[in-house]
């Protein structure tokens, strides 16, 4: 089982992803199991603050090391030093988020989140304990929790026993540097629009050879930069 903890001071707010959909799933089966560490709770009383204003000026408030790190001692404490663990900080100034990564990711035993707010967390954070800094695109949100939340979904749905159709992520958009082809369901023929002939047609290699096409012509078209690097490795 992989261990995923979770800290952040809305723990209310991811734990309504959690429990849904295949995340909330990968539990149910024992695949994963989810940890969510409210930060206040490792905040110095009587005022539990877990901001303060930044040294040398400028605006925006910033997360203190100390709950942090506290909430970090206490679950480092409690893991098998054999196994693999890596600590995530969302951040808009991270390497960005792609199919590599979350695969990466989908192999360790242990994940921490850090999730950040207002300006950021404090720099001892980012140097003393994250190992992972990622980007979820060239924008910025009010908080981590949706990004850990993002990159948690893109990397344990890649977890073997997750899906019911492991396949399925094995055919996603960027497993082989394409993106993905269309699909059809039925019905065949809805308000005059017809699926594809090909897919019905019972012949297995025109199907795929038509599905490589349509991968092909779709990344071009979209992301030249993934075509170029897909015509260098075929």
């Amino acid at each position: 089982m992989k261990n995923i903890f979770i800290l952040t001071p809305f723990p209310n707010m991811v734990q309504a992803v959690v429990k849904e959909s295949i995340l909330g799933r990968s539990e149910e089966k024992g695949i994963v199991k989810f940890y969510i560490k409210n930060l206040f709770k490792y905040a110095d009383p009587p005022h539990f603050r877990i901001d303060d204003y930044p040294f040398g000026g400028g605006s925006g408030m910033i997360l203190k090391p100390e709950p942090i790190f506290r909430a970090y001692d206490e679950i480092f404490k409690k893991l098998n030093k054999k196994t693999s663990t890596k600590v995530v900080f969302p951040t808009p100034d991270g390497y960005l988020l792609d199919h590599k990564k979350a695969s990466e990711l989908s192999l360790c035993d242990n994940l921490i989140f850090i999730n950040g707010h207002y300006k950021g967390i404090d720099q001892r954070i980012r140097d003393n304990i994250v190992t992972d800094e990622i980007s979820i695109g060239d924008y910025v949100l009010t908080g981590g929790e949706l990004p850990a939340l993002i990159i948690l979904d893109s990397a344990i749905r890649l977890i073997p026993g997750v899906l019911n159709n492991f396949e399925s992520a094995q055919t996603d958009s960027f497993s082989e540097c394409l993106l993905d082809c269309p699909y059809y369901t039925r019905p065949e023929n809805f308000r005059e629009m017809l699926t594809p002939r090909v897919l019905s047609s019972g012949d297995h290699k025109k199907i795929k050879n038509w599905k490589q096409k349509q991968r092909e012509n779709k990344t071009q078209n979209r992301r030249p930069d993934l075509w170029e690097k897909y015509k260098s490795i075929v």
